[in-house]
């Protein structure tokens, strides 16, 4: 099954401008591996487009941004479970 995925916005408090990079690509790293090992949440099998608007995610304080973009991941596929 193809999955195309389109975060059109995430919005980042407290972390630096230069860390964005980062934890775009931690929070992309961690879905793919979530994808891939614990297959398609529930709330994706349909094969409709599905829009996760609005809300907000918590982030431990002094994740680095690896982590913090992993832990948004994380957040982001159990919503869709």
């Amino acid at each position: 099954m193809d999955l195309e995925l389109n975060i059109e916005e995430l919005r980042l408090h407290g972390f630096k401008r230069s860390d964005r990079e980062k934890i775009a690509a931690a929070v992309q790293t961690e879905l793919e591996r979530l994808f891939s090992e614990e297959g398609l949440p529930s709330g994706l099998k349909d094969g409709r487009e599905v829009r996760l608007q609005g809300g907000s995610f918590s982030v431990p304080a002094g994740l680095n941004p690896e982590k913090a973009g992993e832990h948004l991941a994380r957040q982001m596929y159990g919503r869709w479970k």
